[in-house]
């Protein structure tokens, strides 16, 4: 009877979850090469080739997808056998701004669960600077945020934030109209980005929708009211980018950047499967 190494279970998961030996690493706290030989040596274990390797993709195999979903019931009940025996829970409160919160969210929630199931992770999603407010008070453990251009420094920069002009493919504008846009209520530094590219270039605009997050903003753009700035990263997927189409100036990019103060193994190791899905742009 075979056995798995359980470790090389999860190197696995991991890398076919981030799509990424380099960002599994950094979610093990362990090198791309070790990740490496714990996935050959699995596939040595069950005799079957897992993962077809390339310069800048790690794709799974046909075999590979059929084992990924019992690979992670393994590492579920590995967990819940680990934690059988006084599971002492412990508490994340993580800030993170509502411009990066979007579809993806489930999943960067189910991945985490299964990385430690004992941690209650407490979200609060709010506007970059109210959640780098909050953290300064000592009121949150951790925070990801839109870098601010206010000179702050420390942080770890984990990607590069593209931004759209989103809105439903159907979406019309007429060229004598200012361009209809959905907008996150004022202070906001993503508003502010709009507004200023669009004066750079002396395109007039009105605002017709006002949101509160991304949900709201992806639902106005996706019902075709208005055009959204969204980060393509978690615009919805009936949205497209008409930035091009309609003569739009090219927005900026954004750092995306974790604080935090945490110091406990267990919240580290749940911040660092975070900051790899990030920047893995899950």
């Amino acid at each position: 009877m075979k056995t798995l190494d359980i470790e090389s279970v999860r190197a696995f998961v991991l890398a076919a979850d981030l799509k990424s030996f380099t960002r599994a690493a950094e979610a093990l706290d362990t090198t791309q090469s070790a990740v490496s030989l714990k996935i050959k040596r699995l596939e040595a274990r069950l005799g079957r080739r897992l993962i077809e390797r390339t310069p800048r993709l790690v794709r799974l195999s046909a075999e590979g997808q059929a084992f990924l979903d019992p690979a992670r019931d393994l590492i579920a009940a590995h967990e819940a056998a680990i934690g059988s025996f006084n599971a002492e829970y412990h508490r994340l409160v993580l800030g993170i701004s509502r411009h990066l919160v979007g579809d993806n969210l489930p999943i960067l929630l189910k991945r985490m669960n299964a990385s430690d199931p004992t941690i209650i992770l407490e979200m609060r999603v709010g506007p970059s600077y109210d959640v780098m407010a909050t953290f300064d008070r000592g009121a949150i453990d951790a925070a990801i945020v839109l870098q601010h251009d206010d000179g702050r420094r420390g942080g770890e920069v984990l990607r590069e934030e593209g931004f759209g002009w989103m809105s439903a493919p159907d979406f019309t504008q007429r060229e004598d109209e200012p361009l209809r846009l959905a907008t996150q209520a004022e202070p906001c530094t993503v508003r502010a980005m709009v507004i200023k590219a669009l004066a750079a270039t002396g395109r007039p605009w009105t605002e017709v929708f006002v949101g509160g997050g991304v949900t709201t903003l992806g639902a106005a753009a996706s019902a075709g009211l208005a055009i959204a700035a969204l980060a393509r990263r978690v615009a919805p997927s009936t949205t497209i980018d008409h930035g091009p189409r309609l003569g739009l100036p090219p927005l900026p990019t954004r750092q995306v950047m974790l604080y935090s103060n945490v110091s406990d193994r267990r919240s580290r190791a749940a911040l660092k499967l975070l900051a790899a899905a990030f920047r893995a742009g899950a």
